[in-house]
């Protein structure tokens, strides 16, 4: 008899533009619905993953709305809730971010978890969060309700990823036993630059490509365009004459921002991407060899996006701010996929204990049924 193939749904909260949902449905996940509060991510969500968006602020949605968003047939539900990460960011160190609105968050997730109870939550952040008292918290409480809980330290390289980008995954079940997706990804096969921009069309700062429009790069000032003309791939601004260097590069403490105003190289992952990656002077995002910063399509390829995910509507103007930020925030997708693959193989190995215990009970009666006729 063949095997039944579960039905497996997720919700995914704080969805932004769909990197994790992109990667979770490329996984063999459905996506029932995304829930974010901007409306910036309401067209590249529904666009690219074909599945309802709902504007909603996550400290507004109650439980029953939430568990009506997962389809009836579904056998597994899944909740991603993936909070915004800043609070927790690296750049933010030495700041005391927990008076800003986006602090409690987890804790909305929580509440939604301890509601609804899902077969499967997962969680993508910084690694930084891994000492956040809230966030170890509602790791506390996952495993009171009786999830079992792993947590990762994720290399995005490792995971296809062509980017120096570490983010922590955490995975929870109510079945059993789940494990992180380890990465499969050896050093000498990282996904580099070149791999994924490299046979973009060239451009010229301030240009942007008639066919895509979000390969469009940003006006330089005319001391930025000397500054990156003497920079080399994986150089920094020591390179540059004196009259070309920043007041701040004069500086003592100045001396320790190498990775600001600096070219990409070819042949390694790229930086991690953020929400300002197509600002030359906000860190090393000059183009390996054209004399300008990253695109927005550079920039969302380097997240590893497909080459033709749409993030705005034709009839909408591309603009820099936004769509960077959309963008740097956004779940990588290929990390995503082997989130999804994690929780997939994962069903399917518990659904094969559950149907091999059956199937021996099952043994058991008719030996049993037939010892008795025979005595």
């Amino acid at each position: 008899m063949a095997a039944r193939r579960y039905k497996i749904s997720a919700v995914d909260l704080f969805c932004g533009v769909g990197g994790l949902s992109y990667g979770l449905r490329e996984a063999g996940i459905r996506i029932a619905a995304g829930v974010d509060l901007d409306p910036a991510c309401a067209y590249p969500f529904r666009t690219n993953i074909r599945a309802p968006f709902h504007q909603q602020d996550i400290c507004d949605l109650t439980a029953d709305e939430l568990a009506a968003m997962w389809p009836a047939n579904t056998d597994i539900r899944v909740l991603a809730g993936c909070a915004p990460c800043q609070p927790f960011s690296s750049y933010r160190r030495g700041v005391d971010t927990s008076q800003e609105r986006q602090w409690p968050l987890v804790d909305e997730v929580r509440r939604l978890v301890e509601r609804t109870k899902p077969h499967v939550v997962t969680m993508e952040n910084v690694p930084r969060i891994a000492s956040a008292s809230i966030f170890k918290n509602f790791v506390s409480r996952l495993q009171k309700l009786g999830y079992h809980v792993d947590i990762k330290s994720c290399y995005c390289p490792e995971y296809g990823v062509p980017q120096h980008r570490r983010r922590l995954v955490l995975l929870a079940s109510r079945l059993g036993e789940i494990v992180a997706p380890k990465g499969i990804v050896s050093s000498a096969e990282y996904a580099t630059v070149r791999q994924a921009i490299y046979d973009l069309p060239p451009l010229s700062h301030g240009q942007a490509h008639p066919h895509d429009r979000l390969h469009k790069s940003r006006y330089m000032t005319e001391i930025n365009l000397k500054r990156i003309k003497r920079s080399t791939p994986g150089g920094t601004w020591e390179e540059w004459p004196e009259e070309l260097r920043a007041p701040c590069h004069r500086k003592a403490s100045g001396s320790t921002f190498r990775n600001v105003y600096a070219r990409m190289t070819w042949d390694d992952p790229s930086p991690t991407i953020t929400t300002m990656a197509y600002n030359f002077g906000t860190g090393r995002f000059g183009h390996p060899e054209q004399d300008r910063a990253l695109t927005l399509r550079e920039a969302a390829n380097l997240q590893s996006f497909p080459p033709d995910y749409e993030f705005v509507a034709p009839e909408e103007p591309v603009q820099f701010a936004p769509l960077g930020r959309l963008i740097g925030n956004a779940v990588p997708p290929r990390l995503a996929k082997a989130i999804g693959t994690a929780i997939v193989d994962h069903v399917k190995a518990i659904m094969r204990a559950s149907a091999g215990a059956a199937e021996a009970q099952r043994t058991n009666r008719r030996v049993t049924r037939s010892t008795s006729r025979n005595a």
